[in-house]
């Protein structure tokens, strides 16, 4: 039998947090619970969780300290959990490195379905070359000069070199790369890479957009082009 994957819920709250608790170990997770900051960090190296359930409103070191802190020496997957529903709250939250954010009260049905998503997409980003099967499943490939993207292992390759990427960055380039030249809205990105749970939140884009950047500035050959009251593009400038 497998073993379960296992969630830290990491919030001042214990109603709360058991309730979640609750929610989640009906589908057959294993968690623990930890109520302050200090008491997340000290569970982490020992429980060694799939995923971290990360309260922004906690008790000394607040949620995003924790999530500063925890990025320093793991990829983990964050869902972070706020009463804050401002956009600038979510976008802080993701510039972190957080993978998701949920405004409370939160329906448990989605809490557990985006609990899954992140845990698959952060699983499918772990898979090595070597095990995809591309008989069944063909490879999701598009390379130009200096850039290649491959959406089946989740990798990129940027002038000779490896680049560390979470999922819905690379889903976003290998998005935008795969029609180059084609100009898409915040909102149709959105739509494509985010789903339902974004939509209106086109601020979310322009962070990721802003990260990519920092990782691959472009070539002579092709950039990640703003248009202006519009959206992005992968512009190519020469062949």
């Amino acid at each position: 039998m497998a073993a379960k994957q296992k969630i830290l819920i990491v919030d001042d709250d214990n109603n709360i947090a058991e309730l979640i608790s609750l929610y989640l170990t009906k589908e057959c997770f294993s968690c623990r619970i930890a109520n302050d900051g200090e008491d997340a960090l000290k569970a982490f190296p020992d429980f060694q969780p799939d995923l971290i359930l990360l309260d922004l409103m906690l008790p000394g070191m607040d949620g995003y300290e924790v999530c500063r802190e925890i990025r320093h020496k793991s990829k983990v997957p964050i869902i972070m959990l706020s009463a804050k529903g401002e956009v600038f709250d979510k976008v802080l939250g993701l510039e972190l490195g957080a993978d998701d954010y949920m405004v409370k009260p939160f329906d448990s049905k989605e809490l557990v379905a985006r609990v899954k998503a992140v845990l698959r997409r952060f699983q499918s980003a772990q898979v090595p070359a070597s095990e995809v099967d591309t008989v069944t499943r063909p490879i999701k490939l598009v390379e130009f000069p200096d850039l290649s993207i491959n959406l089946t292992n989740y990798s990129v390759t940027y002038k000779g070199a490896h680049i560390e990427m979470p999922p819905k960055e690379l889903e976003l380039l290998y998005f935008l790369a795969s029609s180059p030249n084609q100009v898409f809205t915040r909102e149709q990105l959105l739509d494509h890479i985010w789903g339902y749970e974004y939509v209106g939140d086109t601020r979310t884009v322009d962070v990721h957009i802003k990260r990519l950047r920092e990782k691959i500035s472009g070539s002579e050959y092709w950039q990640l082009s703003t248009v202006w009251g519009i959206g992005y593009k992968f512009e190519i400038l020469k062949h």
